[in-house]
């Protein structure tokens, strides 16, 4: 009975660090997100303004950090649900 109320417990505290972890990422994943919409949004503005292509490398690293960002995302969501499954 002691036993059980333990593993049970652990059970949940196992799901509760993992659906924080993930909540972490998503954090993570808007703050990225907002960083770079922002960073694309002044190197348009300044391509517009000034036809000078350096701001086009802006723009795609950019975009480079968001497709990172949800992978990493998508990484860690199944690693943590692996986990969680594994104690469930």
């Amino acid at each position: 009975m002691a036993n059980e109320s333990a593993t049970d417990k652990a059970r949940q505290s196992i799901a509760q660090s993992t659906a924080i972890a993930v909540q972490d990422a998503a954090d993570n994943l808007r703050n990225l997100n907002t960083i770079s919409t922002t960073a694309i949004g002044v190197a348009m503005a300044e391509l517009i303004a000034t036809g000078d292509p350096k701001y086009i490398t802006v723009i795609e690293q950019a975009q480079k950090v968001m497709e990172k960002g949800t992978a990493n995302f998508a990484e860690l969501g199944t690693k943590a649900a692996d986990v969680a499954k594994g104690f469930g």
